[in-house]
């Protein structure tokens, strides 16, 4: 082997060396109290791959709702989709149409880089179009991306594309707690937790006016389990596994001081980022998690130190 063959191949190894020697981040929290249960290195900052497309499918999903858009709207595939790379489970060419509905199932559900691109194109150049702008229709998505980051108090994370592989020169993080943050406010979105929940569905592109259909399966092996409803998985050599989880138990009825009866919602959200078992870590992690949770209800749901144990998601204009 040539000395630049080697060096090459050693480059190729040090993101998956450096995912292998980084800990665990972790966090699980109560989405509507916000009560933060269990937390390891949630404040490390780190690349966190394809769950990334959980900020895409807010950002779309919010403008579709502001605009008043219908996700059944075609869209067209762009021209830049041969600068992305990474999987092409449906062979989606340059000028393919499909729904935007259908889009964000590939990218949710099939964590479809190149989905996830047609949609910020679209979305992306929609608001520029508004706006009177020439500017990049991706760029500008990913601008939304990063104000939707701050919007929801997500400080620590910055975002530099829509799909979440690394790019040389570019530079995108998150943490544990942020992607809860995300996560939490995803599943408050219908549009979302529908088509997350799913375990598969099929869809179709358009080719040279012939329409072809795909059958996704989800990535996230816990879909399809009593409660789940999502959210997205995501793994590169530098991020190394990663999976968000959002699971619904049906709400707590309890009777009031005055004699009435109140119910408490109860959703628990949990993050594992760089965990090559992260599948059984979530699911330890959820009855782990519930039981913290039920133990703080019962004693009254104290807080002691609201900035600590209280993770707010607020929700933007």
């Amino acid at each position: 082997m040539t000395i630049l063959k080697t060096l090459a191949f050693l480059a190729a190894l040090l993101p998956l060396c450096l995912s292998a020697q980084a800990p665990e981040s972790i966090m699980v929290v109560e989405a509507y109290s916000g009560k933060v249960l269990i937390a390891s290195n949630a404040g490390l900052k780190r690349p966190i791959a394809s769950i990334t497309k959980v900020a895409t499918a807010c950002v779309a999903v919010d403008w579709a709702t502001a605009t008043g858009t219908d996700l059944g709207t075609t869209i067209t595939v762009p021209q830049t989709i041969t600068l992305v790379g990474g999987p092409n489970p449906m062979n989606l060419q340059p000028g393919d149409q499909m729904s935007l509905r259908d889009a964000l199932y590939s990218a949710l559900l099939g964590s479809d880089n190149l989905a996830a691109v047609t949609i910020a194109n679209h979305v992306g150049g929609e608001i520029a179009s508004r706006r009177g702008s020439n500017a990049d229709p991706v760029g500008i998505f990913v601008g939304e991306m990063n104000q939707l980051t701050k919007a929801v108090g997500a400080t620590a994370t910055r975002f530099a594309n829509p799909h979440g592989l690394e790019r040389q020169g570019t530079k995108a993080y998150s943490t544990a707690a942020d992607v809860a943050r995300l996560s939490i406010y995803a599943m408050r979105r219908p549009a979302i937790t529908f088509i997350t929940s799913k375990q598969d569905r099929q869809i179709s592109v358009t080719s040279g006016g012939a329409k072809r259909s795909f059958t996704l399966k989800n990535t996230n092996e816990l879909a399809g389990e009593t409660g789940i409803l999502g959210v997205k998985t995501g793994t590169t050599a530098a991020a190394g596994p990663c999976l968000s989880v959002c699971m619904d138990r049906d709400p707590l009825v309890r009777q009031k001081p005055d004699g009435s009866k109140g119910a408490t919602p109860r959703r628990l959200v949990v993050v594992v980022l760089n965990n090559p078992d992260r599948f059984s870590r979530a699911r330890n992690l959820l009855r782990q998690g519930w039981g913290i949770y039920d133990q703080w209800l019962s004693a009254g749901a104290p807080v002691q130190n609201k900035e600590r144990e209280i993770l707010h998601v607020p929700m933007p204009k």
